[in-house]
């Protein structure tokens, strides 16, 4: 019986080597740069940083984007006031008279002799 029991002591001592033996390589190439989940962080980390430019490229094209906008809209505003002050000031003109009544609808030229002559 003791031998029975030696036997199966060792065959499981064996199997748990075999298993530490598989789950050590699976971890190894589980954190490996390059294809395990250690290559994705590196990834996503290298990700993150361009990120991070980008919206610090973006943040600054739109604060100046900002600067330019208020700065028209400034010149904007100075334009509406001098036209409103032109329409105002169109009010205060008096109304057109209205044109005479010729005597011919239509025009004569004379020539420079037909004067002379007259």
């Amino acid at each position: 019986m003791m031998v029975i029991a030696d036997i199966l002591l060792a065959a499981g001592a064996l199997g748990a080597g075999v298993y530490c033996f598989v789950l050590s390589r699976r971890l190894r190439r589980f954190t490996d740069l390059e294809k395990g989940v250690g290559g994705a962080v590196a990834v996503m980390s290298a990700q993150v940083d361009d990120l991070t430019r980008t919206l610090a490229g973006a943040q600054n094209t739109a604060q100046s984007s900002v600067v330019q906008l208020d700065a028209v809209s400034t010149r904007a505003e100075a334009a509406s006031q001098r036209l409103e002050l032109l329409v105002a000031s169109l009010h205060d003109l008096p109304e057109p008279v209205a044109p005479q009544p010729s005597e011919s609808p239509f025009f004569v030229r004379r020539s420079t002799a037909a004067e002379a002559a007259q």
